[in-house]
């Protein structure tokens, strides 16, 4: 078994693109152009991820409740964000679906920062730096990414209901 030497923050990118596909058959070259990063990083990831149980053998098939532990338990703390400057964005955590839907943020916004941005809000670092450019090309990505999101700088009502969102599309 391949030595573990820590899940970097693209391998959660990874893990969620996959469910984001709904059981449709991939392969690795799939997700490196989906998600802009090199085949070679989407294979380091998977191993990094098989590894680590949150996916299965043939690097196929995440381990929904795994996965679902992962974010709710342990994403603040192994790639936690601080919100910083206000800048234009794409919205995410509270400040988009599906969370937005359950409250209202008032002006306060939560973006991750984007050239092509429409709300102005406060920075959140996004996993990784070309995720802005990828997330509104698939609905269900981009809300499992604004769940994540969530996890890493939401308050504890934000987090109760993006866990019950969570566990609608994992579960």
């Amino acid at each position: 078994m391949k030595r573990h030497n820590g899940m970097r923050p693209q391998d959660l990118a990874v893990l969620l693109k996959i469910v984001a596909l709904q059981k449709t058959e991939w392969q690795n070259k799939d997700l490196a152009v989906a998600l802009k990063i090199s085949p070679s990083e989407v294979s380091e990831s998977l191993n990094r991820s098989m590894v680590a149980r949150l996916i299965d053998q043939s690097k196929k098939i995440v381990h929904p409740a795994a996965l679902y532990e992962f974010l709710v338990h342990g994403l603040k703390y192994v790639f936690p964000a601080t919100p910083g400057a206000l800048v234009r964005g794409i919205p995410t955590a509270h400040s988009a679906k599906p969370v937005n839907e359950h409250i209202a943020s008032g002006n306060t916004h939560f973006v991750m920062s984007a050239a092509n941005g429409n709300v102005r809000g406060q920075a959140i670092e996004p996993l990784y730096k070309k995720l802005p450019e990828i997330v509104e090309h698939n609905q269900l990505f981009y809300e499992l990414i604004a769940l994540a999101d969530t996890f890493r700088v939401g308050r504890v009502r934000e987090i109760k209901i993006a866990t019950t969102e969570l566990k609608k599309r994992l579960l």
